[in-house]
């Protein structure tokens, strides 16, 4: 009987110790609440003690936590329909009152929704797609401008897509306290035209794309005639420089063959003659062929005195 009684007495106290004594790691903060209501909160990490079986431990996370928006369609300052995708980075800097609030991360996160989506419409909406695109290092053209409204807003004017994220940290940031939150930063992961748009837009972008490679065809094409309009006159004036040198090489030729000719001639006038018939006769008189000349002929007198001579 005393055996069991002390088996029971150290059974319980060992759940009492169980529920009784609790540990906080690095990573957490604790709202301690008795009955459903908070009595302290614990940041330290450690071994610590409560009521057993009376109160209730909550556990917070310490570390930053992530917030992703759903998509939204927002429409611009220059009515640009696009959809906006929104994270943000936040921490839990008050236990207490973000339980008193909020009671969980789940409710944190809805919070965070209707804080967050309300400041980042209102930026959309009251800003230019280009200023939301662009970063603060863009050079715009002097003579780049927009209209909205009638009213023409310069590049002067327009603020960069850092600005604006900055802008919207500090508004959502001054409404997160409330809540135990501590904002810790906030930025815009993707920004798309609707679908219409989108298209509307990829139609520009060919066509411009196409505008450019015509522009290029067309100067190639001029670059194309330049250069062979040179390679045309450098050929002419090279075929025109060889005919020249072949005309002064044959006048030369044949300024030198007549010289050799007169010479011959002058050295003995009737040889040069007799050759120069025979050769003569060499080309006119073919093996079947015929020649009809007269008898008193000068080409006829070498064949007359050979046959005078038999």
């Amino acid at each position: 009987m005393k055996n069991g009684l002390l088996v029971v007495i150290i059974l319980a106290a060992v759940l009492v110790g169980q529920d009784a004594f609790y540990t906080v790691n690095e990573a957490e903060q604790v709202v301690i609440t008795q009955f459903g209501d908070p009595v302290r909160t614990v940041t330290d990490a450690g071994l610590n003690f409560k009521l057993p079986f009376v109160q209730n431990v909550n556990r917070f996370e310490k570390r930053i936590l992530k917030w992703d928006g759903d998509p939204n369609q927002i429409p611009t300052k220059d009515m640009r329909f696009i959809w906006v995708n929104t994270t943000a980075r936040w921490r839990i800097t008050d236990p207490l009152v973000f339980y008193r609030t909020v009671f969980n991360i789940q409710g944190g996160l809805s919070r965070l929704d209707n804080i967050l989506d309300s400041v980042v419409r209102d930026a959309v909406s009251s800003h230019l797609l280009a200023e939301l695109v662009r970063g603060s290092d863009y050079k715009a053209d002097a003579d780049e401008a927009f209209e909205v409204d009638g009213e023409e807003i310069g590049v002067d004017q327009m603020i960069g897509r850092e600005t604006i994220i900055r802008d919207v940290l500090e508004r959502a940031s001054t409404s997160t306290p409330a809540y135990g939150i501590e904002l810790v930063d906030i930025q815009i992961k993707r920004i798309n035209y609707v679908e219409q748009v989108r298209q509307r837009v990829y139609e520009r972008m060919i066509n411009e794309r196409k505008q450019v490679a015509a522009r290029y065809r067309s100067e190639g094409e001029g670059e194309k005639a330049n250069i062979l309009g040179e390679m045309d006159l450098q050929l002419q004036q090279i075929r025109s420089e060889a005919h020249r040198k072949v005309l002064e090489v044959r006048g030369n030729a044949d300024a030198q063959a007549a010289s050799i000719y007169a010479e011959a001639y002058n050295q003995d006038k009737e040889l040069y003659a007799f050759l120069r018939t025979m050769e003569s006769y060499q080309k006119t008189l073919t093996k079947n062929g015929k020649l009809v000349i007269s008898a008193d002929s000068d080409y006829y007198k070498y064949l007359r005195a050979r046959d005078a001579e038999f």
